[in-house]
């Protein structure tokens, strides 16, 4: 397996975490009953993603594990609320672009909440340029010049953001605070809760509430990553839960599954719970 990823340069930077390639060579065969592959929980924000391999995507019912549709070799990942399922098949060959929370604003006119928990082909939103992008990372012969024609062909789509500066003070304050952040930006910022929580759906994807919850996830999954023995209650208290009941209750929620079931499953990501066939 080979994993890279990739710094863009500014100013992609301020709406782009990371580049990145993915390649798994001598996978499994896909079961005709059960995808070979993960379930991605929640990141709170978007991802773009080229399968280099196949320009056809399956997509899968998260509870029963069965294709339902299937999307363009390019797609767009709305911010999901839930896990959903990728499947790894032979000789994987999968980039993508790891947007910051509300960074995909700068690249598609659509408000981030009409892709609450949707994944859609890429030629919805960009029509013709998404075979386009396609097609030039088909060409490039090395994994660099691919990250940079990827990273050339997004400064070119790339827009100045509507001014919301509610929504960026929100997001710096959420990453801040480890209790109670809802409440506590929302009584700085002079806006009814209603407006506030529209504005930040169209920019980021969730309400507030919602993002914060698949955030504290994530705090809870990079204090875990690489751990065997675990004191869950101790980083349900750090992660700012009101006690360990809540904390399996949004591992429930988001990842369909108990946090000790989520150890025995997680894959090399810590995002990643494995599927066995």
């Amino acid at each position: 397996m080979i994993y890279q990823t990739y710094q863009p340069q500014s100013p992609l930077s301020q709406f782009v975490e990371f580049l990145w390639y993915w390649k798994g060579d001598n996978l499994p065969s896909r079961s005709c009953i059960l995808p070979i592959g993960s379930i991605i929980l929640p990141i709170g924000s978007m991802e773009l993603v080229i399968d280099l391999h196949e320009d056809k995507i399956p997509l899968f019912e998260l509870y029963d594990q069965t294709q339902c549709s299937s999307t363009k070799g390019a797609r767009i990942c709305g911010v999901y609320s839930e896990g959903f399922i990728i499947a790894k098949d032979q000789n994987c060959s999968v980039m993508g672009a790891h947007f910051k929370p509300g960074g995909s604003a700068a690249f598609f006119a659509i408000p981030g909440g009409e892709l609450h928990n949707k994944i859609i082909s890429l030629e919805e939103l960009w029509q013709g340029s998404a075979t386009e992008l396609r097609d030039r990372l088909l060409e490039k012969p090395t994994t660099g010049t691919r990250f940079l024609t990827l990273e050339q062909f997004l400064l070119s789509l790339m827009q100045p953001l509507p001014c919301h500066p509610v929504v960026d003070f929100a997001l710096r304050e959420f990453e801040r605070l480890p209790t109670d952040p809802v409440s506590t930006v929302t009584s700085q910022i002079g806006f009814s809760t209603r407006h506030f929580n529209r504005l930040f759906r169209d920019r980021v994807g969730l309400t507030p509430k919602l993002y914060c919850r698949v955030r504290r996830l994530q705090r809870v999954l990079r204090l875990i990553e690489g751990k065997k023995q675990i004191d869950w209650m101790d980083i349900a208290l750090i992660c700012g839960y009101f006690d360990q009941a809540h904390l399996i209750h949004d591992f429930r929620t988001f990842a369909n599954c108990t946090p000790t079931e989520y150890v025995a499953k997680r894959g090399v990501h810590p995002c990643h719970v494995e599927l066995l066939d």
